[in-house]
């Protein structure tokens, strides 16, 4: 189930449609319009994969900001409504196979129709494996997803989209019910989280429908958005008191007894938990894991392989890191200064409002350097919003949701700051550019705002191009004058060295068999990271095999691909120009991303 809540915005399946092909004599004055006709038309086809496709996910179609008839429905999370989506996909890939021929489209247009295949090939290796996923765990559980989604995507600007809420409230009941019934199947056949896993679960759940209207105490999270979106609207009293009121009953009437099931149900499977925390515990776990990997990096590197990359980038880096320990004059050695970053009160803030404050004060001044380095630019804004108090315990530390593309919603990043001793002084300027600019917000507003692209790749991935370039970003933020305090460069370094040692400790959870607690030592051992961070890190790894691999993996190659431009192209080389190569085409695999790249360079040369 983390397939429905994580790909409903942004990973539609391809879907037949019915398009003509197009038969042009390739002679004479038809030529040309035939070329455009033939371009023209596969957008078309692409246009109407998309529109039939939101027609089954009216969850995609909010994150868009998209608000009509099918605004108070969720997405339909049974397994016969993943079988038809990926049907649909197989189908629309080979109809376009055979309606249009690559070689007579554009350079642009061919692009589309090579990762349009990609997306399909993706879809293809991952289907055998759809019911390997964990539908409740503590990243990406519906028991806190469906309330952040309500909350922050559901947006409320008329008594119309104030009742789509209160329908929305009411379906979630059902919603969570069918997904119980799945996760239940699931454990039965040894798809079961650690039994770690399950206090995070019951904990967020209880959270959830703590305090009114379900109790005694303040407005629960979700009661106090309804109300508080439903006073400002310009509707009568008696007409606010009316959605209150439905919100009222839909919460404690279908919500309630829902998330109650679900504690049931955790309770059970908690009970019956088996050790080991990776998934070469299921049948099928090798080959599942192989096919993560495959998917997260777009690469054919083995667990092995992307193993010994960490471990090299490991002590690559920890080499850096010593030399600005001896700059900084500190006494001792690598492991004494991780330590002295750790518990230095120095180094963390007091106060929520003080790390915030310095946040903006880095954005802004990164924001006005920004022209020199790129050529486009976002338009959308960006906000910094502290996560949600319901989910704060169990959220990672940082993340980023993408603005509506009818601007509607401003790109947030959200900042974990349940616990400040985990958010450390050093490492904020790193954390803010990947998360906002130049890294996530930049990079996923211009592909939303990317109006030639086709649907599928305004608002779809790859998590290696995505994430390689949060990281990069964090790296290129240093080309661009940051990190002035050797500290502030430390954290720099603790955060590329973070991802290093996710490769290690990802293909050591879940290839090489390691425990939970060995994969914390060996972060405690290698970075500077306080316990908790660590603790919080490597239980993420576990619930979502493979896609921490993808950050370092897709940095090297975007570093690799610079390099080797800045060398080839001399004194013709420009920062703006790269990162239009890397960002104008939208995401892409990282071998189509090195075409590009190559392409870019023989013509600039």
């Amino acid at each position: 189930m983390r397939y429905f809540l994580l790909t409903a915005a942004s990973a539609l399946a391809l879907t037949a449609v019915a398009i003509a092909p197009a038969s042009y004599a390739q002679t004479g004055e038809t030529a040309t319009q035939a070329k455009e006709d033939i371009n023209s038309q596969l957008s078309a086809f692409f246009k109407d994969y998309d529109d039939q496709e939101l027609a089954h996910s009216f969850m995609s179609k909010a994150y868009r900001g998209i608000r009509d008839a099918d605004y108070g429905k969720w997405d339909d999370p049974s397994d016969a409504a993943e079988v038809a989506q990926y049907e649909r996909g197989q189908m629309a890939r080979a109809q376009m196979e055979k309606e249009f021929s690559k070689d007579q489209l554009s350079e642009a247009s061919q692009l589309s129709y090579r990762l349009f295949q990609a997306r399909a090939e993706r879809s293809s290796n991952a289907f055998p494996f759809r019911h390997n996923a964990y539908i409740f765990d503590q990243m990406n559980g519906a028991q806190s997803q469906i309330p952040a989604f309500m909350i922050n995507i559901h947006q409320v600007s008329n008594k119309t989209e104030a009742e789509a809420y209160v329908s929305r409230l009411d379906a979630a009941g059902p919603l969570i019910e069918s997904l119980v019934v799945q996760s239940a199947e699931r454990a039965d056949d040894g798809i079961i989280v650690p039994d770690w896993v399950f206090p995070y679960v019951i904990a967020d759940a209880k959270n959830v429908i703590s305090g009114a209207p379900f109790g005694e105490g303040d407005d629960s999270p979700i009661f106090a958005d309804l109300k508080k979106k439903v006073m400002a609207l310009d509707i009568s009293d008696a007409e606010k008191s009316e959605l209150v009121a439905g919100g009222t009953a839909a919460l404690n009437n279908s919500l309630k007894p829902a998330y109650e099931k679900l504690i049931v149900e955790m309770e059970r499977q908690q009970a019956k938990a088996v050790e080991g925390d990776g998934i070469w515990r299921f049948k099928d776990g090798a080959a599942y894991y192989a096919e993560r990997l495959n998917n997260y990096t777009t690469t054919d590197l083995t667990a092995d392989e992307i193993h010994q990359i960490g471990l090299e980038n490991v002590e690559r880096i920890h080499g850096l890191m010593r030399k600005i320990m001896t700059d900084v004059g500190f006494d001792g050695d690598l492991q004494d200064f991780f330590q002295h970053l750790r518990t230095g009160d120095e180094f963390y803030y007091d106060t929520r409002e003080a790390y915030l404050a310095d946040v903006d004060s880095k954005l802004a001044a990164m924001t006005a350097k920004l022209p020199e380095f790129f050529n486009t630019l976002p338009k959308a804004p960006l906000i910094i919003k502290p996560v949600e108090a319901f989910r704060e315990k169990s959220a990672g530390k940082a993340f980023y949701n993408s603005p509506a593309a009818d601007g509607s919603r401003p790109g947030t990043y959200y900042v974990n700051l349940y616990n400040l001793r985990s958010m450390s002084k050093n490492e904020l300027e790193a954390l803010a550019f990947h998360e906002g600019l130049p890294g996530h917000h930049l990079q996923r507003t211009i592909q939303t705002e990317l109006g030639d692209l086709p649907p599928f790749l305004r608002f779809g991935g790859w998590t290696a191009y995505t994430e390689g370039w949060g990281l990069y970003s964090e790296e290129l933020g240093k080309d661009m004058g940051f990190y002035e305090d050797p500290y502030s460069d430390f954290g720099r370094l603790g955060m590329e060295l973070w991802r290093a040692c996710r490769l290690v400790v990802d293909t050591g959870i879940h290839h090489k068999r390691w425990s939970r607690e060995e994969a914390i030592q060996y972060l405690t051992d290698n970075t500077p990271n306080p316990e908790g961070d660590i603790r919080k890190a490597i239980e993420r790894y576990v619930v979502y095999p493979g896609q921490a691999t993808a950050y370092m993996i897709g940095k090297l190659k975007i570093i690799e691909l610079r390099g080797r431009a800045q060398e080839a192209l001399g004194d013709k080389f420009t920062m703006g120009e790269f990162h239009d190569v890397i960002l104008k085409s939208g995401p892409v695999p990282l071998d189509i991303m090195e075409e590009r790249v190559n392409a870019w360079i023989a013509s600039s040369s």
